[in-house]
């Protein structure tokens, strides 16, 4: 019965709320700059209230609004203005400002604030300048926009090199939360559980989401558990989509590496139908295709394997293959995106249904590692013809990813509150094969293409918020239901029989899983301007999970205004993300190398009682944090400001996914663990586990100069630095029957992936010129350095030096329509610094790796040269 309740609510605030309508007119205009020059994409904001909309492509906009509501215009480089309504024609001309200026709605349900003078740091990121960076996917973009943002192309890493792990202020994929048009957008269906940065952790598939379809991201850099739940530690991503635009947009564009490999093509378009009520449909569909890229190492030996270059046997494949076969770099990739976003109001009446939601397919392929000959023989021809000579195989990890998420749900006043009812769906899927493979425990009957299994997670959301603007308070109020399945799928038996397939093994049938949960949570929200110059504030969220218990967070932050010069801030809160269905569920079997040795390793899930009862392992808990913020923003004149913010966030019993538990060497008695890996016929065994307390420190800085005068044209600079460091605090906390066999279940490597994978500092210099038709950007970015830690020996940690990359991009418009982009990407060819091996084959992998893979600072593709088309009409 209790489970009606909300739908009963729900039902009968929609029927009040029908009755209590504003009658509202239709509002149109036209923005320009000082110059009389129209501008596109300028936000409008009903004051007081989350409506609004945006110009289209000549200034002109169209919204639903009552005679005596404020809008508010802003556009990035541009001083924000009201304007009050006294009719039905509304046109503002904005005077040249500061990007710091643009208002933004992440953060705060109720009134909308500029960055100068938010209580918290939020970076706001229009569409041009995301692809002003010359990158292909939002997650790169964004890596080269936000200094505390960062994400890398994995390589040899099954599926993880088709998703990239992606973090704010160094904390981990799980840690942020992502948003689109403000709603919750469901996780990816993968457990990063390959040696890379973010292992064992669950985040946001940033592919699926289309640039072409976004008008502009919103990152807000401080914990927000308070205010919307499970997995704002870091921060909030808020992807804003497009609405009305009169012209549609195609883009075209193509680009390839230096080197010759990497060609990627890609070509997108933007519509929208307008009525004139002020409804709205934005459409987007994207096509995206890349080829591999390979910076495999040559060491023309396999130390791994003890075959030396004069090996009588073998010493002539290694002269022809000094590579020893490896494809090391970028994977294959095929993407399709169709978005959308749409809103009709209500006749009449202040209030608005909406939808939006959007579909990303995509195909992957990456390799494995290399079977050498003499690693695994194919002693019945399956994987090349009789009589020619073997010279081993390469086997293909491939994924078919599929990503859905649609809302749909309806604005109106009650009683003077903005309500917002909404309903949210959302589903990721990838599918495993492993192809050009043998499992040589079949002999001739072995399969060379395999299904390995599959994934999806999905999650349903009921939200209900209301906002109100008293003037000097706001006030914002709601709840939110969810539920979520984790399912996975087995893959054929040939993939995990009697060993399984070279590579990856298939999942098992005692690996399949079907797992849900639901949770509810209910907040409030309050802002009190006391006076003019200082502005305090509140949150508090309860939330309740049907598997592991509740949590209460809350959040206090304040913000004296300095006029219009700019503001001090701070924040303090507390916050929690609850472990994931798939670090509870997931089970599975991993070829990979350990002590030297290539190995079967397992992974036991959290329930299973071999975990839970034969080794100790507790049940998995929510992490909780405290997170404390404090900086200060000025405005020095209209075109020079500057923020400076400071931040500090503690975790306690982060979730972990723990390094190899194996034979301990003796050849005494058979402890416990080494009974269960004798039992699952593996050699090693990981788990998930809450078992590490860390504390973060940071610094975020940013620099805005516009409208320099240079020549004929005006030159604009930005200056974006952020500083961290990540500690592990007091003992690790080993379940105590592994304590007392003498396993350490996160070690010194695993250990380097929380507090040393990503940079301690990055560093963005960019420069935009613009001169009659033409536009210059030049980006330079500092990626500073990282550590990889040996497993026990720290004479073998290397650390890898900081680095710049420099990115040009050129734009000319030929005429309003049509304009050209041409870009180099790392113009000046840098790469990582090498590995150095030191005496330990498993740094390298006997030569195979060249470049870091298992830290991350940006990738080994070198230079890449692009050029675009865009047409409107």
């Amino acid at each position: 019965m209790s489970k009606l309740l909300p739908i009963k609510l729900i039902m009968f605030l929609m029927f009040i709320g029908a009755s209590n309508f504003i009658i509202a007119q239709e509002v149109k205009g036209i923005v320009v700059d000082d110059t009389s020059q129209p501008l596109p994409g300028v936000s409008i904001v009903i004051k007081g209230t989350s409506s609004g909309t945006t110009t289209d492509f000549d200034g002109k906009y169209s919204i639903t609004a009552n005679n005596g509501d404020v809008l508010i215009f802003s556009y990035v480089g541009y001083e924000s203005q009201e304007a009050t309504v006294t009719g039905g024609i509304l046109d503002v001309t904005l005077q040249p400002g500061v990007a710091l200026d643009a208002v933004v709605l992440v953060g705060n349900r109720s009134k909308p604030r500029s960055i100068l003078d938010s209580p918290v740091p939020i970076d706001n990121i229009g569409l041009e300048e995301l692809t002003n960076t010359g990158q292909p996917t939002v997650d790169k973009m964004l890596t080269y926009k936000v200094p505390s943002f960062n994400s890398t192309n994995q390589t040899v890493s099954d599926a993880t090199a088709h998703f990239d792990p992606a973090d704010l202020r160094g904390l981990g994929p799980s840690r942020t939360l992502v948003l689109v048009n403000g709603k919750r957008k469901n996780q990816s269906a993968l457990v990063y559980i390959n040696d890379t940065p973010g292992k064992g952790e669950v985040g946001v598939d940033l592919k699926s989401i289309p640039s072409a379809a976004i008008e502009r991201i919103e990152v807000l850099r401080d914990g927000a558990s308070a205010q919307y739940g499970s997995d704002a530690i870091a921060g909030v991503i808020n992807m804003v989509l497009k609405k009305g635009v009169e012209y549609t947009t195609v883009n075209a564009k193509t680009g390839v590496t230096t080197e010759g490999d990497g060609f990627n093509f890609g070509v997108d378009l933007n519509t929208a139908l307008t009525g004139d009520s002020g409804g709205y449909l934005n459409f987007t569909a994207g096509y995206y295709e890349q080829e591999k890229t390979n910076r495999a190492g040559t060491p023309g030996e396999d130390q791994l394997f003890g075959v030396l270059a004069d090996d009588p046997v073998f010493g002539d494949w290694l002269a022809e293959n000094p590579d020893l076969g490896m494809n090391i770099g970028q994977p294959e990739l095929k993407k399709l995106d169709v978005f959308f976003n749409a809103g009709i109001p209500f006749k009449k009446c202040e209030g608005e249904f909406y939808a939006f939601g959007g579909l990303t397919y995509r195909k992957g392929k990456s390799f494995a590692l290399y079977r050498t000959p003499y690693w695994v023989q194919d002693p019945f021809n399956l994987l090349h013809e009789a009589g020619t000579e073997y010279q081993g195989f390469q086997p293909t990890f491939e994924t078919d990813v599929r990503d859905n998420n649609m809302t749909a749900g309806a604005k109106w006043k009650l009683f003077d509150f903005d309500v917002d009812l909404s309903g949210t769906y959302g589903r990721n899927a990838v599918d495993y094969e492993v192809n050009n493979s043998i499992n040589p425990a079949l002999g001739a009957n072995s399969p060379t293409s395999f299904d390995v299994g599959a994934y999806t997670f999905s999650s349903t959301l009921a939200n209900l918020d209301f906002s109100r603007n008293l003037g000097q308070v706001n006030i914002a109020f709601g709840a939110e239901v969810r539920g979520e399945r984790f399912t996975a799928k087995a893959g054929e038996p040939a993939s995990y029989i009697m060993g399984g397939v070279q590579s990856f093994p298939g999942l098992q049938p005692s690996n399949e899983v079907k797992a849900t949960r639901d949770n509810y949570g209910v907040y409030a929200d309050l802002e009190w301007e006391l006076i003019e110059e200082l502005l305090i504030g509140g949150a508090v969220r309860y939330e309740d999970f049907s598997d592991f218990g509740d949590n209460t967070s809350w959040k206090v932050n304040a913000r004296y205004s300095l006029g219009d010069k700019g503001a001090i801030r701070g924040s303090y809160s507390t916050g929690f993300r609850a472990p994931s269905l798939h670090q509870i569920y997931l089970s599975n079997i991993q070829t990979l190398v350990s002590g030297g040795t290539i190995s079967n390793q397992g992974t036991f899930n959290n329930v299973d009682p071999v975990i839970r009862e034969g080794l100790g392992v507790p049940q998995l808990t929510a992490e909780t944090s405290k997170n404390i913020s404090a900086g200060i923003t000025y405005k020095f004149d209209s075109n020079f400001s500057v923020s400076l913010d400071f931040y500090n966030v503690k975790v306690d019993d982060r979730v972990l996914f723990t390094g190899e538990i194996g034979f301990d060497g003796d050849t005494g008695t058979t402890n416990p663990v080494e009974q269960v890996l004798i039992d699952n016929s593996i050699t090693s065994l990981k788990f998930f586990v809450n078992a590490v307390n860390t504390n973060t420190s940071g610094v975020d800085l940013v620099m805005n100069y516009r409208n320099i005068e240079l020549g004929e044209g005006k030159l604009g600079a930005t200056l974006a630095a952020n500083f961290n460091e990540t500690k592990i605090e007091g003992q690790i906390g080993t379940p105590s029957l592994l304590a007392a066999n003498g396993y350490d279940i996160f070690n010194r490597k695993e250990q380097s992936r929380i507090i040393s994978s990503r940079p301690k500092s990055k560093v963005l210099l960019g420069l935009d010129y613009n001169i009659s038709k033409w536009n210059f950007i030049l980006n330079n970015t500092y990626f500073g350095e990282v550590t990889w830690q040996h497993a026990t020996t720290p004479a073998n940690d290397q650390t890898f030096s900081g680095k710049v990359i420099t990115d040009l991009v050129v734009n000319y418009k030929f005429c309003d329509k049509f304009s050209a982009t041409v870009s180099a990407s790392n113009l000046l060819d840098v790469y990582p610094d090498e590995i150095e091996t030191r005496g330990d084959v498993v740094t390298d992998l006997g030569g195979r790796f060249r470049y870091p893979w298992e830290v991350n600072q940006f990738g080994f593709n070198g230079t890449t040269i692009n050029g675009g088309v865009t047409f409107k009409f």
